[in-house]
């Protein structure tokens, strides 16, 4: 993930940097769902120049991640619970068939640069750093999925989750979530360890319901 702001000098404030700093506080929930970003306050705030902010807004809105609404300007991109329920769906397709398409047994290297990274992530957990967290599980799930070899797979993955990140920011900071999420990353090494592709398709599916239903809840979704 990107250095933080107070670290990152104007003259490096590149739009696309910019775009990188946004995404990273909301994934972390420092922004929320339906939170306007506005020009002003991003270019004090990131020591930005107004072109720079302009340039990072449509980068971020082209990921997913920020809507413009006419005559009202960029917001955290927020979700129906239709719009949650349908994003899971189609990222359960996508994550599950990753999994499934993993040959076996796998490539001892390759594992071990898997469970590395899973370390990093515990090591974050410990520390209490949810921008250190929030690296690391990408880097496992790229790390993960990339077994599949499938870069059209891979890059699809990557944009729906990417899309799914202020969903996802409700639980970076839950205890909780962060216990079951290393257990489960537990499971998919012991899956991949074993060969057990059942196992592992079926942990990658349960591994994504709780972000999903926590935005439900905490939004108030959960019926409509």
């Amino acid at each position: 993930m990107p250095e933080t702001a107070e670290a990152t000098t104007a003259a490096r404030m590149t739009g696309a940097r910019l775009a990188d700093l946004l995404e990273e506080e909301i994934v972390i929930g420092v922004r929320f769902p339906r939170e306007r970003l506005v020009e002003d306050e991003l270019m004090a705030r990131f020591d930005a120049k107004r072109h720079a902010v302009r340039q990072a807004l449509q980068v971020l809105e082209s990921r997913g991640v920020v809507e413009r609404r006419p005559n009202a300007g960029a917001f955290v991109r927020s979700f129906t619970a239709k719009e949650v329920r349908d994003l899971y769906v189609l990222r359960d397709l996508l994550e599950v068939r990753a999994a499934e398409l993993i040959e076996f047994p796998v490539d001892p290297a390759r594992l071990e640069d898997l469970a590395g990274a899973q370390r990093r992530h515990d090591a974050a957990v410990e520390a209490n750093d949810p921008r250190a967290v929030v690296t690391a599980n990408m880097e496992f799930h790229r790390k993960l999925f990339a077994l599949s070899d499938n870069e059209a797979l891979m890059e699809a993955i990557n944009r729906y989750a990417r899309v799914a990140h202020a969903i996802r920011s409700v639980t970076v900071t839950s205890t909780e979530s962060l216990r079951l999420s290393r257990h489960e990353h537990g499971r998919m090494l012991d899956a991949l360890r074993e060969g057990d592709r059942d196992l592992l398709a079926s942990t990658c599916r349960a591994h994504l319901i709780p972000s999903r239903d926590a935005y439900l809840e905490r939004v108030g979704l959960t019926g409509a």
